[in-house]
């Protein structure tokens, strides 16, 4: 699928629910990209919710620094995302 995309492409890989975790490993072995949050999964392990996004990222930063993966900042991810570098406020 990857090569099928029109490049230059950013690749990601996510999970809905449970699963989420066991993609985000095959992502980050694979080296792609992941995400997590409560969006997709309000579990951090079977039988147990998360207490918010911030629990979930730090799971990912652990199994990803596990691998060798570098974390990339708020302000490289919206870089590659080509996103503005400061974020937006709404209120």
């Amino acid at each position: 699928m990857m090569d099928c995309a029109p490049g230059p492409s950013v690749h990601s890989v996510l999970g809905i629910g449970l699963p989420q975790i066991s993609m985000i490993a095959l992502g980050i072995i694979l080296g792609i990209n992941v995400r997590t949050g409560m969006e997709d999964n309000v579990l951090y392990r079977k039988g147990e919710l998360c207490t918010g996004n911030a629990q979930l990222v730090e799971k990912v930063v652990r199994m990803a620094r596990e691998y060798g993966r570098e974390i990339a900042t708020p302000q490289q991810a919206r870089r590659m995302l080509g996103l503005s570098e400061k974020p937006s406020r709404y209120d």
